[in-house]
């Protein structure tokens, strides 16, 4: 059975993420890998090539500097409204994102959104096991930030929400339609007060609320990935 170390290590193995440190501290920026890579690393999954990328500060400016320090062609694209960036280079896709916290306002469920630190955009995922963030810069490389026990829940086959569930699903009633995703994808198991909140909020799933909620129907709709 491989180590945590060893995980960490074969994660961190390409190098694109030694780019992404040197952008990182040449910027005095806090960055961090988070979600899903991080997450299939410790599943012995194949990771994909879909890496997303958090920093405390601009995640445009990271994504502008990094694209500069790639070797090769690289192909970057600026979402200013959303305070994001994309790299594709090589065979990765590269998702930059400036830490957040975010507040709903259930009339337009459209999130207002507020620069955060780690902990608040952690807060902010849908579950334990797609808040781990392993850190890039040089100072502490590698260093697992674990805040909810993401990594007790990869081992139980656990699916579980960071913050209470009524928050977490009424924030947004799409993640409930993924924990049922991930929980048949990954062969995990709802959690019992994570699965009864999805029972109690399943009426946001009632023809009138996702027909009038523009933001959720296109979610909803979304083939699942």
């Amino acid at each position: 059975m491989k180590t945590q170390k060893l995980h960490i290590e074969e994660a961190l193995a390409p190098a694109v993420f030694g780019h992404v440190q040197k952008a990182a501290d040449a910027l005095g920026l806090e960055t961090y890998v988070i979600g899903g890579y991080v997450r299939d690393t410790f599943l012995d999954r194949p990771r994909g090539h879909d890496i997303d990328i958090v920093t405390v500060g601009s995640g445009i400016s990271l994504a502008k500097k990094v694209a500069k320090l790639l070797p090769g062609e690289n192909n970057i694209q600026v979402f200013k409204n959303y305070g994001t960036a994309m790299i594709k280079w090589q065979n990765m896709q590269l998702e930059f994102v400036g830490a957040r916290k975010e507040s709903y306002d259930h009339q337009s469920r459209n999130p207002v959104v507020e620069n955060g630190s780690l902990e608040d955009d952690q807060n902010r995922r849908d579950f334990t096991v797609n808040a781990l963030a392993l850190r890039l810069n040089k100072d502490g490389f590698g260093t697992l930030l674990d805040p909810f026990n993401g990594i007790q829940d990869l081992t139980a086959k656990v699916l579980r929400t960071p913050r209470d569930p009524d928050i977490t699903y009424s924030d947004d009633p799409l993640r409930m339609l993924r924990a049922v995703r991930f929980a048949t994808q990954l062969n995990f198991e709802i959690d019992k007060t994570s699965l009864l909140s999805i029972k109690k909020n399943n009426w946001y799933f009632s023809t009138s609320f996702v027909f009038q909620n523009k933001r959720f129907f296109k979610g909803f709709c979304k083939k699942p990935v």
